[in-house]
């Protein structure tokens, strides 16, 4: 039995999981809030120690690391978050399918923000639309202990695939991020422009918050501002910092 609670059963992850023979660290890249020129949250992002790429790191996940290297992104997340002194929200992108029991599972995040001294209320988890999901049941019932406990959820690539609003109809998170696909030339792009439009609208009357990523142009910032969005993500902004907070360059006109 779970000792922690013992109306819940020991995750074969717990139990049978294989551990880690591989290093990483983290880049954090930061989101802005146009409408103050503040920063709403750095992005965790996985870095091999050397600075490589997250394609080096996660080309070595496989099904008997994956609950290891899940909760070591966790850990490894907020350990840094706490030690370069992030004022606001951390977004640490999560395997739903590393998950077992949310309740159960949360535990060394929950030890690693009391170790460091991090405030639980200002982690952000996120999912990719394109990770394939076992089981959408469960992925509900991870999105609803997560909000339970205080934490904020999000849907990264929201609109790479073909469930995004059949995804919204499921469950609802705090936060939507834009797929780049659908923001790359957006100022060109009058399909684009509406299919935008028309996801902002459903989040408006859900109350969920949305995240352009990606953004490259001062193009594609002007015209998602003019539609309404307020939190950014890309290069134009800032590029991921490894190990450190890096500086955000602040457009002059919007």
């Amino acid at each position: 039995m779970n000792p922690d609670n013992p109306t819940l059963p020991p995750c074969s992850a717990c139990r049978d999981g294989a551990g880690l023979d591989f290093e990483f660290t983290m880049a954090f890249q930061p989101i802005v809030d146009l409408r103050n020129k503040s920063i709403f949250a750095y992005e965790a992002l996985v870095r091999g120690t050397d600075g490589s790429g997250a394609g080096s790191i996660l080309s070595r996940v496989n099904e008997d690391n994956r609950y290891a290297f899940d909760q070591s992104c966790r850990v490894t997340a907020v350990k840094l978050a706490a030690e370069l002194g992030i004022p606001c929200f951390i977004s640490i992108n999560f395997l739903p399918n590393a998950v077992y029991q949310a309740a159960t599972c949360i535990r060394a995040t929950l030890e690693a923000a009391r170790t460091y001294n991090f405030p639980t209320d200002r982690l952000i988890f996120e999912i990719t639309e394109n990770e394939e999901l076992v089981d959408k049941k469960h992925l509900k019932s991870i999105i609803t202990e997560y909000k339970r406990q205080g934490f904020k959820t999000a849907i990264d690539d929201f609109g790479a695939g073909y469930s995004g609003l059949n995804l919204l109809a499921e469950f609802q998170p705090d936060i939507i991020k834009l797929d780049m696909a659908l923001v790359r030339d957006i100022d060109q792009d009058k399909v684009r422009q509406a299919i935008v439009q028309g996801i902002l609208g459903v989040c408006k009357t859900l109350e969920i918050d949305v995240i352009a990523e990606g953004i490259e142009t001062h193009a594609e910032l002007n015209l998602l501002s003019s539609l309404g969005v307020n939190l950014f993500q890309g290069y134009l902004l800032a590029k991921p910092g490894f190990e450190h907070l890096p500086e955000v360059s602040w457009p002059a006109n919007v």
